[in-house]
């Protein structure tokens, strides 16, 4: 056989689109050519790809070897493609039987010694495959990294076979007997925390109103504005905003892992534990909605299902609060760029908290403040800005 043909997934935003990843090897100069809108981090898979197979103790085929990566107009990028690749070379060279490489789906990056390294978005991934069926209904079965079992597991239903090398896998299939030692097994997932740990909200001593006010928020879904002198515990109450938030139900939690697996930050442990999002004051409008060559989620959507905190917020540049309107209407950011568009869902609760004027003193029984009028109009402008969308409350 000189052709081979495997199955794995892209990342396009939240989505993450099938890629048919086809290897063919033809009689002519030696060379290796990678084609279907490959990025660096893919081009460079070549060399990875060599260096894992010659220390696997395979031979690399000294042919012309064609590799596309199809649908040939979607971005391909990061290097979870790897695998896919090395297992077609081997396949389409006979050093690996070919069949039944369509009943599974594969992802992973390769060290040069042929260990499989975990990738970015595995839970987005196989978010995406529990909706995708083989031709005769069944789901394939995912192999993948053993560091990304766990994440990918939490998704019900979905069929996780994780490997530590690329040997492993190639000793799946050349095992005949399914009860063989070779074969991969199904991987099951950690136990889950029975319940999450979040700051007690009973730690902030007296501030009654401000509790009270967050109370109200978390049960209709408000933004929240904390206004008071320095040491209120304005900050204090922010962090423990989340513990008193309704349990996030199994959708909920699937929503935001994925995001979070967008970046490689998803840990198994954080299961159904709400995101605490607080960007410093410096951050850019990019940094917070998202964006780059490669759309990745910003830190509203790495809030998606929790609390994004701004803390000191008229320090904030003012394009950067602007930003914030949309996605506070309607819970999604659309990132466009001139060749692809990426959706991230963004359905947080803003907890905003600043001080009543520059010095901070503004009303304090115990200290003066020596504003003058027009210092504190102008410092207090993102709270007039943004109070059609929050409820406003001094601590």
């Amino acid at each position: 056989m000189s052709l081979a043909v495997l199955k794995s997934r892209a990342l396009a935003g939240m989505h993450a689109p099938q890629v048919t990843v086809e290897v063919h090897l033809a009689n002519g100069l030696p060379s290796f050519t990678i084609v279907g809108l490959p990025e660096t981090e893919v081009k460079e898979s070549k060399d990875r790809v060599r260096a894992a197979l010659q220390n696997a103790r395979f031979e690399f085929p000294a042919k012309r070897i064609t590799v596309n990566l199809a649908p040939a107009d979607l971005p391909k990028e990061s290097g979870r493609f790897d695998l896919p690749i090395a297992l077609g070379i081997l396949a389409a060279s006979g050093q690996m039987p070919g069949d039944g490489l369509d009943e599974y789906e594969f992802a992973g990056e390769l060290s040069l010694s042929g260990d499989l390294s975990p990738i970015r978005g595995a839970l987005a991934m196989t978010y995406a495959m529990r909706t995708s069926h083989h031709s005769d209904g069944r789901r394939r079965i995912f192999i993948l990294p053993r560091d990304n079992a766990d994440e990918a597991a939490l998704v019900a239903d979905a069929t996780i076979f994780p490997a530590d090398s690329l040997l492993q896998v190639c000793a799946h299939f050349a095992a005949r007997g399914a009860d063989s030692d070779a074969r991969l097994t199904q991987h099951r997932p950690a136990i889950k925390p029975a319940a999450p740990a979040y700051l007690d909200f009973s730690d902030v001593k007296g501030q009654l109103q401000a509790k009270r006010a967050l109370e109200v928020a978390a049960a209709g879904g408000h933004s929240v504005l904390l206004v008071g002198p320095p040491g209120t515990g304005k900050s204090m109450l922010a962090a423990r905003f989340p513990g008193i938030l309704p349990p996030m139900t199994d959708e909920e939690a699937l929503e935001s892992a994925a995001v979070q697996s967008l970046t490689g930050g998803f840990s198994a442990a954080r299961w159904k534990v709400r995101p605490y999002r607080s960007p410093h004051h410096t951050a850019s409008g990019v940094a917070l909605v998202g964006g780059g060559g490669t759309p990745r989620p910003g830190e509203i959507s790495l809030a998606h299902r929790g609390v994004l905190f701004l803390d000191e917020l008229p320090e904030f540049d003012r394009k950067v609060l602007e930003v914030l309107r949309e996605p506070l209407e309607s819970g999604q950011i659309t990132i466009s760029r001139a060749a692809r568009q990426a959706d991230f869902p963004a359905r947080f609760q803003l907890i905003a908290a600043m001080n009543p004027c520059p010095c901070g003193y503004l009303g304090a029984l115990h200290r003066e403040c020596r504003c003058t009028p027009d210092q504190v109009t102008r410092y207090q402008w993102p709270s007039s800005k943004l109070s059609a969308q929050i409820i406003k409350v001094s601590a």
